[in-house]
Formats: C-alpha cells, structure tokens, sequence
C-alpha cells in the first residue's frame, strides 16, 4: 500500500499517495517540510532540497497534473498540466485528486508544506 503524505498549498490540502520505492521512503522522512516553491515552464513547481536521495530516473514520457517527482537526486518537482516529457525523473507520488492543485499554486511562488498523514487516533 502507498503511504500517503499531506500537500498544504494556500490552505488547502491535497493527499499524496507515495511511490514504494527508496526514493520517495527518504522524501518521506524528511517531513515535515516547508519550502518556497519555483515557477517552471508554465506547468510546474520546483524547490531543491538541502540533501540528496536516491535515485533511479527513467522517462516517463506522459507527465499527469499531480505528479511529484524528483529530478536529479535533490530538485523536487510538483507538476500541475499534463505534457509529455522527455526528460528523467524518479517517481515519488501522485496527488490522489489533483482538481485546484493549478489554482492553489497560482503563478508566482507558493509556499507549500509537505507532512506526514496523522493517523486516526480514535480508531
């Protein structure tokens, strides 16, 4: 099962369910974190973390709107329009519903906060 992680964006949150791999384990234990992100391309955010992670890129040819990936071993990527690519990433997630991810970054450089999924404690 992939261990979902919590995107806040300008109030709102979106789930991310994380890729199984080493990846997106290391990502996962660097939360919480809070970083400015970078505008790209006009279809997607970027911040560079202060360590590296492993890596296995591959090209994916099709980027989805709510795809996190990393490029490289320390740029994080979050994209927010579908296009093809040609470029090598490694997967670490997807948002599980992408619908205002676009709207919630807007055009400028958002700050974002990445954090852990708190379980029920009731249940």
């Amino acid at each position: 099962m992939k261990q979902p992680i919590i995107l806040t964006v300008n109030a709102r949150e979106f789930i991310i369910d994380l890729e199984e791999n080493a990846s997106a384990a290391a990502f996962r234990e660097k939360l919480p974190m809070t970083f400015r992100m970078n505008e790209l391309n006009g279809n997607e955010k970027y911040f560079d973390l202060e360590r590296t992670l492993p890596a296995d890129a591959s090209r994916p040819g099709k980027i989805k709107c709510g795809d996190l990936m990393l490029y490289g071993s320390s740029t994080v990527v979050l994209f927010y329009q579908n296009f093809s690519s040609s470029y090598r990433y490694t997967r670490l997630g997807k948002i599980r519903n992408p619908d205002g991810l676009q709207e919630a970054l807007g055009q400028g450089n958002p700050t974002v906060r990445f954090s852990v999924e708190q379980e029920n404690p009731g249940k």
